[in-house]
């Protein structure tokens, strides 16, 4: 008899310890969504497109200035 009692205790305190688990759960998943996290891989991937973007505009950029020069030295 009290071990059935025990039972019924325990399973009554349990409930609420799980019910509150899965509240911080998603208070911490909530929070951290907030946050607008990256990962690693992502933030390798957006600097290795960031330097080609770079690259590439050096590139434009020194085409610019040589086309400059010719038009400079036709005039």
């Amino acid at each position: 008899m009290i071990e059935t009692l025990l039972q019924a205790i325990l399973q009554q305190v349990d409930q609420p310890k799980k019910d509150l688990e899965k509240n911080l759960r998603a208070l911490l998943n909530e929070s951290i969504e907030k946050l607008d996290l990256v990962s690693k891989q992502e933030l390798e991937r957006q600097r290795t497109a960031l330097n080609s973007a770079n690259q590439r505009l050096n590139e434009l950029q020194q085409q610019m200035k040589s086309l400059e020069e010719m038009v400079q030295n036709k005039k």
